[in-house]
């Protein structure tokens, strides 16, 4: 057993919050002014939010987004004793979601060079940069496009840091009728609002998806089917919970039938449902998640890259990652990676250029369902340095530039794309299915992966002061803790 111990692949950066000053005089003190603070308020389940929302105005709070379908208002107030005040007959529970945003857990990119764009040749694709993505053939996409490449009646909702709407290999692949920001928990539509601005990571994850065949860059596994932004990550890199449940509603009520989410809420990775901090963040989520899978919609989410068997969970010392560490010990299994260990959801692990559990991938019997191309750029030199061609090859958008490209990342992050393009093109092939059939066939088509023998320790050398760093023990027979199901299989999928 081991602590969860964070491995991201970047840093982030934090959000400040300001303070008011209240004024005194000659008759009673003005109640003092806090910080212009967001809450979640949630009426009971079933339940309409008009009653919550009389509340919210009683206790000074102004509502700004409501979600009647789910009954959870998004809200801002200035008032210090909200939370308290809100309280009452219409109001289950609240909660500040100030200090909850997540970092991204966005690994580097590396850019390829403009000479090597303009060098790469062409091959039966008629993608020339297709040489360079090995994911592909892994999981046979060239034989399924050979049947299918995905149907334009499938729309994938990218639940992330914007897609860049003028990159030439998603240009003509965004449904940008159905794209927004969800940033504050208030939808957005306009072109600019869901376009990035301060990282690439959703560009690059529509084009594992739906890169398009026509004969620039690079190719998605299901080019057919059209891409949606659905812009959750705010400009300091965070994922709050309000826009986590915004993107969830918006792409269950825009005729989306699959979601990918390479993230995870709250800054604490694991959610207890018996913390009271977290609890009602706990529940919207839930809720949001259950009503897109009511609607139609399978949800497709990162395993994390903490190296962490999410089946065993014990302590966990190094969240919040926005604020000073807690030690929290004897947790259970009641202490959620939210969305990923969410009933329905389809988790996803990462496996490198061999077929084996990338160094940095979490894992876990019963929690990982799948497992896919995420990269792995350690195991050449076993940890000594980074082999940035055995990363994932994608569309990228520099924000320092403004410009678009082609780059390698490397996660999880990476690897749950495969898996919902997959998915996209099954859906493709076999339309009409259910979120639960469709999350049952990618996993009976999925190709299974052993457990390799005793402990795992792919990079033995990435740490001179701790070689045993990133060790990690399969469980399990033909499904396992490292691979779920097995390897998702594009041509599988559609044969």
């Amino acid at each position: 057993m081991k602590n969860l111990r964070r491995k991201t692949l970047a840093a982030a950066s934090a959000a400040t919050l300001g303070v008011g000053l209240a004024l005194t005089g000659g008759l009673a003190p003005a109640a003092a002014a806090g910080p212009d603070t967001s809450y979640l308020v949630l009426a009971p389940q079933g339940a309409n939010t008009s009653q919550a929302a009389a509340r919210v105005a009683a206790a000074k709070g102004t509502v700004v987004a409501t979600y009647d379908q789910i009954g959870v208002l998004v809200v801002r107030s200035t008032n210090p004793d909200f939370a308290t005040q809100v309280a009452g007959a219409g109001v289950e529970s609240v909660a500040s979601s100030a200090g909850l945003g997540t970092a991204l857990d966005e690994g580097e990119t590396v850019e390829v060079s403009a000479a090597d764009v303009a060098s790469a040749t062409g091959d039966p694709t008629k993608e020339p940069m297709y040489g360079q993505q090995w994911d592909m053939n892994m999981i046979h996409v060239p034989q399924a496009h050979a049947v299918t490449t995905g149907s334009a009646n499938v729309v994938v909702g990218v639940l992330d840091s914007g897609i860049s709407s003028t990159h030439p290999d998603l240009a003509t692949q965004i449904a940008k009728d159905k794209s927004t920001s969800c940033i504050g928990g208030v939808t957005n539509t306009t072109e600019a609002a869901w376009n990035p601005t301060t990282s690439d990571h959703g560009t690059h994850v529509a084009g594992t998806i739906a890169a398009a065949v026509n004969g620039v860059g690079v190719t998605g596994i299901a080019p057919g089917v059209k891409v949606a932004a659905v812009k959750v990550v705010n400009d300091a890199g965070y994922i709050f919970p309000e826009a986590a449940v915004c993107g969830f509603l918006w792409a269950a009520d825009h005729g989306m039938q699959l979601t990918n989410n390479s993230y995870y809420i709250d800054p604490w990775e694991l959610n207890c449902k018996n913390d009271p901090r977290q609890r009602p963040v706990w529940q919207a989520v839930q809720r949001a998640i259950r009503y897109s899978q009511s609607k139609g919609v399978l949800n497709v989410a990162s395993a994390g890259n903490s190296n962490y068997d999410l089946a065993h969970k014990i302590t966990d010392t190094g969240s919040p990652n926005n604020g000073t560490p807690e030690n929290r010990e004897n947790l259970t299994n009641a202490c959620l990676d939210l969305p990923a260990e969410a009933p329905g959801v389809v988790t996803v692990s990462a496996v490198g250029p061999t077929g084996a559990k990338s160094y940095y991938s979490s894992y876990g019997q019963g929690v990982v369902d799948v497992t896919a191309p995420g990269g792995d750029t350690r195991y050449r030199t076993q940890g000594v340095r980074s082999t940035s061609t055995d990363a994932i090859l994608s569309t990228t958008f520099n924000t320092a530039t403004r410009t678009n490209g082609w780059g390698y990342k490397q996660g999880t992050s990476m690897s749950g794309p495969h898996a919902t393009g997959v998915a996209a093109l099954a859906l493709s092939a076999h339309p009409g299915m259910t979120p639960g059939q469709l999350a049952s066939f990618l996993e009976r088509t999925s190709v299974a992966q052993s457990c390799p023998e005793g402990v795992y320790n792919p990079v033995p050398l990435i740490s001179a002061t701790d070689p045993h760093l990133y060790d990690a023990t399969c469980s399990g027979g033909e499904r396992n803790s490292f691979y779920g199901a097995g390897m998702v299989d594009a041509y599988n999928v559609v044969k």
